[in-house]
């Protein structure tokens, strides 16, 4: 039998799934969660075979959950079974350790295929996430910086400094508006929350000495 722990907010789906699921001679569905943090706990307690995990649930995604999973148990096999097909899904859940990804219009048959292909060390891959992965692939990766004008590369070059904002301004002969949009904007481009994270990513980066 495969043991299967099913993560999904949404009762009926739930059911759905896991009425189809239970008729299989093969698989057995042992547990199930209604939010992250519960998928992690019964994970890490029953250590099911396979793990079918929502995306957005309450309290902790499935994003969330997955990596928690992942770090403590490796082996783990996670499919993840959700609506969403946009890139900030697809990439972090499968980057976070997932093995298989499907999407809730699946066919509940089209699960437990999933469902024996995964146990047997396979990893299954909605069509349109695979042809995803396969442009991501052709795409020449884009370091962030190279996004930055060359106003805002001086600006990182002087936050780098310890310039205020006001000195910035002062320097550059610009308002002190200004500095704080391209503040903002550089901030935005190099992925990073703060100031001190922007320098940081600068030196990482050899940006600056």
């Amino acid at each position: 039998m495969i043991n299967v722990l099913f993560a999904d907010d949404h009762e009926m789906v739930r059911i759905g799934v896991t009425s189809y699921l239970s008729a299989q001679p093969d698989i057995k569905v042992i547990a199930e969660a209604d939010d992250g943090e519960k998928a992690v706990e019964l994970a890490l307690e029953l250590r099911p075979d396979i793990i079918l995990m929502d995306l957005v649930m309450k309290d902790m995604d499935g994003i969330e959950a997955t990596k928690l999973i992942m770090e403590q148990w490796p082996n783990a096999k996670i499919i993840i079974v959700t609506s969403f097909l946009d890139d900030e899904k697809v990439y972090p859940a499968l980057e976070a350790g997932a093995t298989s990804y499907m999407l809730k219009t699946s066919k509940a048959e089209e699960i437990a295929k999933a469902i024996r292909a995964t146990y047997q060390g396979q990893t299954v891959l909605e069509p349109e996430v695979t042809g995803k992965i396969m442009n991501r692939m052709r795409t020449p990766q884009v370091e962030l910086h190279e996004q930055l004008t060359e106003r805002e590369k001086e600006i990182l070059l002087l936050l780098a400094q310890g310039k205020t904002n006001q000195e910035i301004a002062d320097e550059l002969f610009i308002s002190l508006k200004t500095v704080k949009v391209h503040v903002s904007n550089l901030l935005g481009k190099l992925e990073v929350q703060d100031r001190t994270q922007a320098v940081i990513y600068a030196f990482k980066h050899h940006l600056v000495e």
